[in-house]
């Protein structure tokens, strides 16, 4: 059985009479990474403040390796916050030694770290130059350092793809992916699907302030209706061949008409492929579309907020 890195239990937070997290429930299990997904203003950053006892949830409760977030837990974080913040006329190896020191890493420790992790990020020629000399880029690389110098169990990165290019997104993505290949466990915000299909074991979803989805890539696949586009060279009309077959839609393109079918329960693209067939129907094109984590969280924050409206 997996242990529980993090947990929280119904958590609430209000700011001036405004929900900014409701009644939010999920873990985080040793060793995977976790994906906390939501648009701007969800209660991401709210949430992962919580976690770490910089704020104090209204209700509910929240626990870090097994207690309250205290000062001896943290040493064991690696924390990311949304606002980037490092000393920009120190020198890059001393602001990188300083974040050691304060999670208890002994000086020449820290510094040999340091200079390791320069060389292992593609920076080792601005150990000795000041942080406002980088490019935003290598600057961001300096503080994700500084992040993971002291060998945290658990790291938590808050929006840390935000205004980095694809580049450096993708060396980011790499370095993730190599902390839980070393046994470390990851949790990172981000409303940018992408980075968490690519990355995650579980995810979570929310959406103004609540959880709208707690599982795996593959199940938030799996809530996303089955989709196939037929572009008809010919002027049949599939709305009756394929009757039973799911939700249809018809468009134009380029002179074809272009079929939407949201396949019914039980129903696979071949046995749409087969009626196209068996009437009779000249095919342009047939696509099984593949889905996408944006796919289903726009799936699940919809449905979600259909089902809120209803019950107000």
């Amino acid at each position: 059985m997996s242990e529980t890195i993090l947990e929280l239990s119904n958590v609430s937070k209000t700011y001036s009479g405004k929900p900014a997290v409701r009644d939010v429930s999920f873990k985080v299990q040793r060793g995977q990474i976790t994906g906390f997904l939501g648009p701007n203003g969800a209660g991401k950053t709210t949430s992962l403040r919580m976690s770490l006892g910089i704020l104090t949830p209204d209700s509910g409760t929240v626990s870090l390796f097994g207690g309250k977030p205290r000062p001896a837990a943290l040493d064991r974080v690696g924390f990311l916050p949304e606002e980037r913040g490092i000393y920009r006329k120190m020198k890059v190896i001393d602001v990188i030694t300083f974040f050691a020191r304060l999670k208890g890493v002994g000086a020449a420790e820290a510094r040999r770290r340091g200079l390791a992790m320069l060389e292992e990020f593609g920076l080792p020629d601005v150990a000795d130059s000041k942080v406002k000399t980088l490019s935003k880029g290598m600057a961001q690389k300096v503080q994700i350092i500084s992040t993971l110098v002291h060998e945290p169990e658990f790291i938590i990165l808050d929006e840390p793809f935000s205004g980095l290019d694809p580049v450096n997104q993708n060396a980011l993505e790499q370095i993730v992916r190599r902390q839980a290949e070393a046994g470390r466990t990851v949790l990172f915000s981000t409303h940018v699907m992408e980075h968490a299909e690519r990355l995650c074991d579980q995810i979570v979803l929310v959406a103004k302030g609540r959880k709208v989805f707690d599982g795996s890539v593959k199940q938030a696949l799996g809530e996303v209706p089955r989709r196939v586009t037929v572009e008809a060279a010919s002027d049949h009309d599939l709305s009756q061949i394929l009757v039973g077959k799911g939700e249809i839609a018809r468009s134009e393109l380029d002179g074809n008409v272009v079929w939407t079918i949201d396949l019914a329960a039980g129903v696979d693209a071949q046995d749409v492929l087969k009626a196209c067939v068996d009437g009779g129907v000249k095919l342009a094109r047939f696509e099984p579309v593949r889905a996408h984590l944006h796919d289903a969280f726009v799936h699940l924050v919809g449905s979600s907020a259909t089902a809120e409206t209803e019950a107000v």
